[in-house]
C-alpha cells in the first residue's frame, strides 16, 4: 500500500530500506516518486547504493553508533537508466579499516547491471569547519515568496516527480530558461526532507547526498533543453545537515557539444557545507 505523499513522514527512508536475500544480495523498491520523467533520478540511485554498502560494512565491523560509519564519498557509473520498481543490489567489501572502509555496489534490474558504485565510509566530521568559502551565504535560508515549488500540481512537477517525497523550490532568479532567456549555466534550489526523514541521521545524510544531483541541468540556461543523462557522478558528504532547509547551487565550468560537467554544493540552515559533487553528463540533443 502506498502512503499519500502529504502524510508519509519518511518517504526517503522507505526508498533506502533494503531486504536481504538468502544469497546476501538485497532487494529494494524505488517508487515512482523518485523519478525525473520515466527514469529514476540519479542522486536517488546513489543514495540506495550507499545504503547497501553501509548496511553490509556496519554488520561486518559491528559499528554500534550511526555516526561511526557513514558514506563519505560515493562514485557512481551509470551503465543504463533504471526504471522505477524492483532492483537488486550486490555488495562487495573491498576494505575494512579503523578510519576508512570501502565497498563496491552493483545495482541490477531485469538481469542487467545498470549501475556500479564505489562507496567510501567512515566517521562524519562533527566539528565546525576550520575553513569554508562559498557563494551561498547570500542566498536566503528559506525559499523566497516567488520561488517555483515542486508540488504535484505545479508546472515544475510536470517531469520532476520528487516533490511528492520532499519539499523542493527553485530560485527563479538564476533560472533564465523559465523566462525563455539565456544566461550562465547555473541554478539554485532549496530542499527539505519530510519530518521523519529529517529527524533520522541515517536518512538525513543520504538525503543530503541525493541533493548533489537535484538541480535542473544547468545547460538549460544556454538553450540546451531536454534529458541530460548522467554518465558519472561523484559525491562527498562532510557532515550531518542541521534541521531546516538545505540550499543547493549547481554550476558548470565547461560545456561541450557532447558532454558537460556540473558541480553541486549543498549547505545547511547554518551555512555549513554538507555535501558537494561533480558529474559528467551528456548535453541534451534537443
Amino acid at each position: 500500500m502506498t502512503a499519500h505523499p502529504e502524510t508519509d513522514l519518511a518517504p526517503f527512508r522507505d526508498l533506502c530500506t533494503l531486504t536481504e536475500r538468502a544469497d546476501g544480495r538485497f532487494d529494494a523498491h524505488i517508487a515512482s516518486t523518485w523519478t525525473v520523467g520515466p527514469k529514476v533520478h540519479g542522486g536517488s540511485i546513489l543514495a540506495v547504493t550507499a545504503a547497501a554498502a553501509r548496511h553490509v560494512l556496519r554488520r561486518q565491523m559491528a559499528a554500534e553508533e550511526p555516526g561511526q560509519l557513514q558514506p563519505l564519498a560515493v562514485s557512481v557509473d551509470f551503465q543504463g537508466a533504471p526504471d522505477p520498481g524492483a532492483v537488486v543490489l550486490a555488495v562487495d567489501v573491498r576494505k575494512t579499516g579503523r578510519q576508512i572502509s570501502t565497498a563496491d555496489v552493483t545495482l541490477w534490474q531485469s538481469d542487467r547491471a545498470l549501475v556500479r558504485s564505489s562507496v567510501t565510509l567512515g566517521a562524519l566530521d562533527d566539528n565546525p569547519a576550520v575553513h569554508e568559502q562559498h557563494e551561498l551565504t547570500d542566498m536566503p535560508v528559506e525559499p523566497l515568496d516567488d520561488a517555483a515549488h515542486y508540488e504535484p500540481d505545479s508546472p515544475m512537477a510536470a517531469t520532476v516527480n520528487m516533490g511528492r517525497g520532499c519539499r523542493l523550490a527553485l530560485d527563479i532568479g538564476p533560472a533564465a530558461f523559465l523566462r525563455q532567456e539565456q544566461a550562465e549555466p547555473r541554478a539554485r534550489m532549496w530542499a527539505r526532507p519530510r519530518p521523519g526523514d529529517e529527524a533520522d541521521l541515517d536518512t538525513a545524510v543520504l538525503f543530503a547526498m541525493m541533493l548533489s544531483d537535484i538541480c535542473p541541468p544547468v545547460v538549460f540556461n544556454i538553450g540546451r533543453l531536454g534529458w541530460a543523462p548522467t554518465v558519472q557522478l561523484t559525491t562527498y558528504l562532510q557532515r550531518r545537515p542541521a534541521p531546516g532547509w538545505l540550499r543547493v547551487e549547481a554550476s558548470a565550468r565547461s560545456v561541450g557539444t557532447r558532454f558537460f560537467d556540473e558541480d553541486h554544493l549543498v549547505v545547511d540552515s547554518t551555512g555549513a557545507v554538507v555535501a558537494q559533487s561533480r558529474q559528467l553528463a551528456m548535453v541534451p540533443r534537443g
